[in-house]
């Protein structure tokens, strides 16, 4: 016999790791140790299952020990809801899950919701033939019918129970149409439809061959069980010329499982004194082995458009459910058991005008079973607004604005709880005075659930990704606060992915987005002379993007600019700002431009926030001495800022400020060649926690050469010199990677060739090789990369082969 022995806890490395693919040999390997114990008893026994010890595990190992052997599988832990496993996810820094064992309670009731398992997924065959025909007795008349058959083996490598792969399903359908008939000294057109269709229990179809909502139609579980399917319809309809029609239909639905379904539904469209009336009722029979009952479903729209009054749209709407399911033993109504009423009244202006505006009202109540009985347990009441002033090309809005109150009436049955809920959207565009003011504003805000976020880094290969891994502790674990944002190309190693918890917060959300370019020039005359003469040199342009989410406190939030990006309430901050200054921007003589922007953002993760601030303010001046030479300075001066509040987390909180000085020079000769030098000094020190600092001395020369039209030649050659203040040991971290931008201290060589040819017209390939030698270190990264370009459809395929040397 096989015991299982808990583990304490144990680490699951990466999803994409070998572990898992070993996972999967290791317990074929179990499994067939097994049947050798089963057929040689006594020759080989089981006699523990280690579990692993360290904390976590460094490799997630569970050990089977026999009298010869220990055989080892990789503990692969599988999700399979609550009260179903043996464990539980831990909070831990450690890139991956860390699990724990969670003692049963005293009737031996599991209270995980994890267990190291793993699902085998057998090879599988499918196989559909289906044969279909219409016969034709009259022109008015047809029968149609199909025929499939389905074999479908659920596992290639068994050889048994072969008997029952293949399944058959057929469907006949008789139809007459426009046979002339009187009623009520009305001449009508009637169409009949008889059908049978029949589905075998085992039969596989490729493609789902029910509707979406079949089950619910017929008041079904949505994990029902496949069973052998007999359906019957009728259906007659009576329609005039004018288009107004009355349809019945009938369905009876048998299955093997003892469920038995009579469904009658009416339908009818009538068009009377411009009044548009569209009706749909449902009433369903239902008798199961262990219960029975009904379901009604009406639907009425009565509508109308007021030709008098503009042709304004007026429209009343009613539907219902009503499912009421009872236990044949008790005489009780089901847990599946419910019904809502929902009416809506709406106004609507002219939908064929430029402007055009609506209004509208519905309010929904649910009732819930109570012993035999159905009680209401809550009603919304909903208000929608909305307008569209498309009239004005220079000036357009859009505004949509909808209200909800929800309003709980016995808290013991209701799954709710009372609650207000507002969504808007506003949009306006601009563009006036010739262009002068070219602009748009979008402003949104709701209110629903918020989820916490886990995020995990899975490895790429080399250049694919956007993070590296620093092992700051030596332990050779990833860690999560051991991933930065990569520099270079070769260290781009892992990408950050994101999965959803179960844990939510009520959130409201706020969005504000501007962009808005200002062009004097537009407005302003050539022959200008003096301040008009030096505005319309000058341009603008701004842009500011806000998405905000917050703790919900019972209150709206209106105003994207409140809370500090400190402020524990906040769940989300995305913000960007964005302004620029340009004078002489088209002049080929001299220039110059001055940009401020600021990036903001805080997220909720399972370990805490995390809080990031980029602050850039830039200059640049341009000087074209000739047609070939060209010369510029730039100054930037940066502001970067790091918090986190989980625990083992704030080692990478730092404050660092950042000043840098380049000037540059560049030679043109014709179109073919360009060759450039710049020097670059920079600053850079962490004004909080150990003050480390870091100064970098940066010389770099490219070039670039254009053979003919067809290739291109790029080479730069950088020098660093890089000399850093700080404790034994605090180059090697969080803080020392953004200080030294990756590098180490001292000189630090970078290169970078690229070859680029384009082969006939479609075809474009890349050779690069990259290297750098940071301190006594040398790395090499070469890659291929081959694009089809595909100009007229703007899209890019693209082929990429990566090896670092």
């Amino acid at each position: 016999m096989l015991k299982i022995l808990p583990l304490t806890r144990c680490w699951i490395p990466n999803r994409n790791s070998s572990w898992q693919i070993l996972a999967t040999g290791l317990i074929l390997l179990i499994m067939k140790m097994q049947l050798e114990i089963r057929s040689r008893p006594g020759r080989s026994c089981i006699k523990k299952l280690i579990p692993c010890t360290t904390e976590p595990c460094m490799i997630p190992f569970l050990c089977i020990q026999t009298t010869r052997l220990i055989h080892c599988i990789a503990s692969v832990f599988t999700y399979l809801g609550p009260g179903k496993g043996n464990y539980t996810p831990l909070q831990n820094a450690t890139n991956g899950k860390v699990f724990g064992w969670v003692q049963p309670d005293v009737n031996n009731n599991k209270l995980g919701d994890y267990a190291p398992v793993i699902l085998l997924i057998s090879p599988k065959k499918q196989q559909l033939i289906t044969i279909g025909g219409e016969y034709v007795l009259n022109p008015k008349t047809r029968l149609r019918a199909e025929v499939a058959m389905s074999n479908y083996d659920i596992n290639l490598f068994s050889g048994r129970d072969k008997g029952n792969d293949k399944a058959f399903a057929a469907k006949m359908q008789f139809i007459k149409d426009d046979t002339k008939v009187n009623l009520f000294k009305r001449p009508l057109l009637m169409q009949t439809k008889l059908g049978y269709e029949f589905v075998q229990q085992r039969f596989r179809p490729v493609e789902r061959l029910r509707n979406i909502e079949f089950l619910r139609d017929w008041s079904l579980p949505y994990d029902a069980g496949i069973a052998d399917e007999h359906i019957i319809t009728g259906a007659v309809k009576l329609a005039d010329s004018s288009g107004n029609f009355f349809q019945y239909d009938v369905t009876n639905y048998k299955r093997s499982d003892h469920y038995n379904g009579l469904r009658q539904v009416l339908n009818s469209y009538n068009n009377f004194n411009s009044w548009k009336l569209t009706t749909q009722i449902s009433y369903t029979n239902i008798n199961y082995s262990l219960q029975n009952g009904s379901f009604f479903r009406p639907l009425v729209d009565l509508k109308k458009e007021l030709t008098s009054i503009r042709n304004m749209q007026i429209s009343f709407k009613y539907n219902s459910e009503h499912n009421k399911l009872r236990n044949k033993a008790a005489d009780t109504l089901t847990a599946f058991s419910y019904a809502f009423n929902v009416w809506e009244v709406y106004l609507k202006s002219n939908p064929a005008k430029a402007n055009r505006w609506g209004i509208s009202y519905f309010t929904r109540n649910d009732l819930l079973p109570v012993s035999s009985k159905l009680v209401q347990a809550d009603r919304s009441d909903n208000y929608n607004f909305f307008t569209d002033l498309l009239k004005n090309e220079k000036h357009q809005f859009k505004l949509n604005v909808t209200y909800r109150r929800l309003h709980v009436f016995n808290t013991a049955i209701s799954r709710q709880k009372a609650d207000k809920s507002l969504l808007g959207r506003a949009e306006y565009y601009i563009n006036e005075l010739k262009g002068f003011v070219i602009g748009n504003v979008l402003y949104e805000l709701g209110s629903g659930q918020e989820q916490k976020r886990e995020f995990t880094f899975l490895e790429v290969p080399a250049g694919q990704g956007e993070y590296t891994w620093i092992d700051y502790n030596n332990n050779g674990i990833p860690e999560l606060n051991e991933f930065e944002i990569a520099i270079f190309q070769d260290q781009k190693k892992y990408i950050r992915v994101f999965t959803p918890s179960n844990q939510y917060v009520k959130a409201n959300y706020v969005q504000f987005n501007y962009s808005i370019s200002l062009n004097p020039k537009a407005i302003i005359s050539p022959s200008a002379t003096g301040i008009k003469k030096i505005l319309a040199r000058s341009s603008t342009s701004s842009a500011l993007q806000i998405n905000k989410k917050d703790i919900s406190t019972g209150k709206f939030q209106f105003n994207p600019f409140t809370n500090k990006l400190v402020d524990t309430t906040l769940i989300t901050l995305t913000s960007f700002l964005s302004n620029t200054l340009f004078f002489n921007r088209s002049n080929i003589k001299w220039g110059f431009d001055i940009t401020h922007s600021q990036n903001n953002s805080k997220s909720l993760l399972s370990y805490g926030f995390e809080s990031r601030r980029l602050r850039n303010l830039s200059g640049k001046v341009r000087w074209n001495i000739n047609r070939n030479f060209v010369t510029t300075v730039g100054y930037r001066q940066i502001k970067n800022v790091l918090n986190t509040t989980g625990p083992k987390f704030d080692n990478r909180n730092y404050l660092v400020l950042q000043n840098i000085i380049e000037p540059s020079v560049s030679y043109v000769h014709k179109t073919n060649f360009r060759a450039g030098l710049t020097y670059a000094y920079g600053q850079k020190r962490n004004t909080i926690d150990s003050m480390e600092k870091a100064t970098n001395h940066v010389l770099t020369a490219d070039v670039r050469y254009n053979i003919l039209s067809s290739s291109t030649l790029n080479a730069r050659l950088s020098l660093n010199q890089i000399t850093y203040k700080g404790y034994t040991g605090s180059a090697n971290t969080t803080v020392g990677y953004i200080l030294l931008d990756g590098l180490l201290p001292g000189k630090n060589y970078l290169w970078n060739v690229e070859y680029t040819k384009r082969l006939g017209g479609n075809i474009e390939i890349s050779i690069q090789y990259e290297g750098r030698k940071p301190g006594s270190t040398k790395d090499h990264t070469y890659r291929e990369s081959v694009y089809p370009c595909y100009f007229l459809t703007g899209q890019t395929v693209l082929i990429r082969q990566t090896r670092t040397v």
